[in-house]
Formats: C-alpha cells, sequence, structure tokens
C-alpha cells in the first residue's frame, strides 16, 4: 500500500479537493542537481485530487490516504511496455512476414506504437482506483500562553 498525507483545500458539495503536500526531490544540493532544474522549468503547478468522504471534512484539514500497489503496476505496464511491445510486434511483421524494406519496417513500427499508446490510454482509464481513508487527522487549534503558566 502506498500512503499519502493530503490537505483538504477546497469543498464542493460532500466531495474534498486534496492537494499534496509539495516534497523537494533534494535538500542537500542547493538546486544543482538535475530535478531541481526540470522542477524550475516546468513549474510546480499544484494539482488537486477530488474525492468523495463519507464524513465531514473542513478546508485545512488533513487526510491520509492510501493505494493498492497492484493498480501501479497494471498502469506502469499499461503506459510503458504496451507501446513498446506493439512497435516491436509491428516492425517485426513487416520484417519477417511481409518481407519490407527497412524504412517500411520503421513506419510499421512507429504505427504499433501509436496504436499501443491509444490501446493503453483507453485501458488506463477503465482500470479502477481502490482508494481507501486510513485516517482523517482533526484539525490543530493554535497553542496559546494561558495565564499563570
Amino acid at each position: 500500500m502506498i500512503e499519502q498525507t493530503l490537505t483538504v483545500v477546497a469543498l464542493d458539495g460532500a466531495t474534498a479537493h486534496l492537494e499534496a503536500q509539495q516534497k523537494k526531490a533534494c535538500e542537500g544540493c542547493n538546486g544543482r542537481c538535475g530535478s531541481q532544474v526540470f522542477a524550475k522549468l516546468f513549474g510546480s503547478d499544484k494539482k488537486t485530487f477530488p474525492y468523495q468522504f463519507d464524513k465531514p471534512v473542513e478546508v485545512g484539514q488533513k487526510v491520509t490516504l492510501s493505494l493498492d500497489d497492484s493498480h501501479l503496476v497494471k498502469h506502469a505496464f499499461a503506459v510503458y511496455m504496451l507501446p513498446l511491445f506493439l512497435g516491436l510486434m509491428f516492425a517485426f511483421i513487416g520484417a519477417e512476414l511481409l518481407l519490407l524494406s527497412q524504412g517500411w519496417q520503421i513506419i510499421f513500427a512507429a504505427f504499433g506504437g501509436v496504436a499501443g499508446y491509444f490501446l493503453a490510454k483507453s485501458k488506463v482509464k477503465t482500470l479502477q482506483h481502490d482508494i481507501k481513508v486510513i485516517k482523517i487527522h482533526p484539525i490543530s487549534l493554535p497553542l496559546t500562553q494561558i495565564d499563570g503558566d
């Protein structure tokens, strides 16, 4: 199980919009590593995740959710391996069965990769996520000094 703590940033009826806390890729390099350079180039737009809760939540409240690992493996296989596999299969069919020249084999491989991309895109839409609420954290109250303490 993958767990993540998110913050409620907006409410829309029973649906809460959650936002993950941004984590820096590296704390020790002071912005000289490649991951921070890419973060500066592509920006750090914060994405929100809509989720419908059974219990009422408030803006600013933290929530811990979990995701089953098996779904992550299915998504990764569909997104990365399916276009590659179909591209190689189409190139093999063009070379061995149809006896095409090298240029046509490349075109067949590209066509297979594009077909794999669209197949993966439709497959990922059909996969269901099993997201579970682990804990709804109470809103923390600010600490104030009480006279006499």
